[in-house]
């Protein structure tokens, strides 16, 4: 199989394309050419999501993807009334418009083979909503709905459709949110369940049992790893 994975210089999407090169061919893209270099993938496109994404689209059809992870966000902190018009098209433009995009390079030749797999990193912001992240959690959100529609969609040719939602993971960009917000991460842990944040190799294992033929009965669905955050309080 040949296994595309998006926004994988960094976190989630690092340990999702090392944990499935013992799989497949796995191909990465992602913004840092030497982050890229070190993974060990069998190729790689350097692209800017909000500008590069027609190079990706002929990346996939070149190198015949049939297992595609849109993993690839970006996170905007703050309130609605103060988002610029800038950062209303990179949020949404990366994290919905261009999965939809690489979706749809990827698809035709899932089709011709009568197997595919498509995972999309949602998050647990757009199951919930997040204040002062509606960017953020809109746009996932969207990925969700995307998600059961492509399911129904595709699932006569054995293409799979999922969406994993993790919540607060031990990662640059959620360190990066803690940051920006107005809870310490002690307050935030505080609030988990599990007392705990989710370890990105937990979001990498699912990804590779969603696309195992044991989970070919799975497609439509949006999985929470959220260390039960989700479940309430």
């Amino acid at each position: 199989m040949n296994i595309l994975v998006t926004g994988a210089s960094k976190g989630i999407g690092n340990a999702i394309a090392k944990e499935l090169l013992q799989i497949g061919n796995v191909f990465v893209t992602g913004r840092n050419e030497e982050a890229l270099k070190t993974i060990g993938a069998k190729g790689y496109c350097v692209c800017d999501l909000t500008r590069d994404v027609h190079n990706l689209q002929e990346f996939i059809k070149e190198n015949r993807i049939n297992v595609l992870i849109n993993n690839a966000g970006e996170y905007i902190y703050g309130a609605i009334d103060s988002a610029s018009e800038e950062e209303i098209g990179r949020i949404f433009e990366t994290n919905l418009l261009a999965p939809v995009k690489l979706i749809s390079a990827a698809v035709p030749f899932m089709k011709e083979n009568k197997w595919g797999r498509i995972i999309n990193i949602g998050s647990i912001s757009g199951v919930m909503g997040e204040a002062y992240a509606s960017l953020y959690s809109s746009s996932k959100a969207g990925l969700i709905g995307l998600t059961k529609a492509l399911a129904l969609e595709l699932a006569e040719y054995n293409i799979t459709v999922n969406t994993i939602n993790p919540g607060w993971v031990e990662t640059e960009l959620g360190m990066n949110s803690i940051d920006e917000g107005e809870f310490t991460k002690d307050e935030i842990i505080e609030c988990i369940p599990q007392k705990r944040f989710v370890k990105p190799d937990e979001v990498a294992k699912l990804c590779r049992y969603l696309i195992s033929d044991g989970s070919k009965g799975i497609t439509g669905q949006g999985i929470n790893i959220c260390a039960g955050l989700s479940v309430g309080i």
